[in-house]
């Protein structure tokens, strides 16, 4: 196993657009224990990161104010996901960048009240969208897209453990070479983590493995990180043993926020990423009151 390193274990541009979709989710659960009892890895994240913001987020489903940042980042990842519906020879920087206002139209279609929030005028949004440019550019010296034919983009993934906890998640890129190998990839719009934080940022890859590796029986071959903030590649080779941990993990982390439904104790755990929290005006650390528990919460 390796980290941060090379691998030629995928080639690139080995995999083939006529491949056939994967398909992920067990058939043998039937859901019996109803959508609820489900976790995605930001959920998980979530959690690990302060119970009370999962709360906030799950239980109390409290609407968080989009950041201009977060929103720059769908934004990039819908060109990089709309980028390979186009000939490979027209895989260019240009043509990418070129994309973006198309991009942004298709984001704002989801939720016509970003501008609004966001902005003050449209001046500021076209001041923002520029500078998505330099996180697009990055993305090409990081690897050629003309030379890849990802066999899934945005691929739903879902499995259940045998405890009946669903798991489910969106993998941004799945490719695949000729011997059958997968590499799981993911773009992420911030910089990459520093030394010794790189685990943290490999759970949500593991996370995603897991799910594959549960429900197809195959471990992917490779996990990958780019990270377009400061052009750099974080690259994970996970084995079954790996899976197995991650897993356990999972399983006590949900057993976790299970205890916490039943005990309704959601304490807070202040850390740097407060600064940058919706809840504070809610959250004992900082002098607030959480609001009083809804009803009957369900437990994700």
């Amino acid at each position: 196993m390796t980290e941060q390193t090379e691998s030629s274990a995928l080639v690139e541009g080995a995999g083939s657009a006529a491949t056939p979709a994967l398909e992920v989710v067990d058939p043998a659960q039937a859901w019996e224990t109803g959508p609820s009892m489900s976790l995605s890895p930001s959920r998980a994240s979530d959690f690990m990161t302060c119970p009370l913001l999962y709360r906030f987020r799950v239980v109390d489903r409290i609407p968080e104010k989009p950041s201009r940042e977060a929103v720059r980042g769908t934004v990039v990842h819908q060109v990089l996901e709309d980028l390979f519906d186009l000939p490979p020879a027209q895989r260019t920087v240009q043509t990418a960048t070129a994309m973006l206002p198309s991009a942004w139209e298709t984001v704002k279609e989801q939720d016509e009240a970003l501008v609004t929030e966001l902005f003050d005028s449209p001046d500021e949004a076209q001041e923002w969208l520029a500078s998505a440019v330099p996180l697009v550019e990055t993305y090409f010296r990081l690897e050629d897209p003309a030379a890849l034919e990802p066999a899934e983009r945005e691929l739903r993934v879902e499995t259940a453990l045998d405890n009946g906890l669903v798991l489910r998640g969106y993998v941004d890129r799945l490719d695949r070479n000729a011997a059958g190998d997968t590499r799981v990839v993911d773009y992420k719009t911030g910089r990459a983590p520093g030394e010794g934080y790189e685990q943290k940022a490999l759970f949500q890859m593991r996370f995603y493995a897991l799910v594959l590796w549960r429900a197809t029986g195959v471990v992917p071959r490779l996990l990958q990180l780019l990270y377009l903030g400061n052009e750099q590649i974080l690259r994970y080779e996970p084995d079954e043993d790996d899976l197995r941990a991650t897993e356990r993990k999972v399983t006590a982390l949900w057993a976790a926020i299970q205890r916490a439904h039943e005990t309704g104790d959601w304490r807070p755990s202040p850390s740097r990423l407060c600064d940058w929290c919706d809840h504070q005006s809610r959250c004992p650390s900082f002098g607030g009151t959480p609001p009083p528990l809804p009803a009957a919460a369900p437990p994700g």
